[in-house]
């Protein structure tokens, strides 16, 4: 398996190979995540996600939409390089911090309930 550092790595090097990091300033990167996005929710648009679900049985789009979510993880991972952040130690703490402010003891099937009233 591969270490989300490992992948880091990897693209980083990808990167570098083609003398691409003049281009990879935090602000493009940024754009070109949101770039990336937008492509990914291209095949989303007017769907319902019931027809979502069944488009991705099919071997070829559920390969285009997993290369649009990759573009999107590249990116990420890009800014987060370029701007120091360590995204694996970042995710883990925003997930604890995630957890103190939503406990399951005190959240889970409240949104049920508040739907529920309506």
């Amino acid at each position: 398996m591969c270490s989300l550092k490992n992948l880091e790595a990897q693209i980083v090097r990808f990167r570098d190979e083609r003398e691409w990091k003049i281009y990879h300033t935090p602000k493009n990167l940024a754009i070109s995540l949101i770039i990336e996005l937008g492509e990914l929710l291209e095949h989303f648009q007017w769907k319902t996600d019931e027809e979502i679900l069944s488009a991705v049985r099919d071997e070829s789009k559920r390969k285009e939409i997993a290369y649009e979510i990759a573009d999107v993880a590249i990116y990420l991972i890009l800014l987060s390089h370029e701007l120091g952040v360590d995204l694996e130690k970042a995710i883990v703490e925003k997930l604890q911090v995630n957890g103190e402010k939503y406990p399951v003891e005190k959240v889970k099937g409240e949104l049920f309930k508040e739907f529920s009233r309506v």
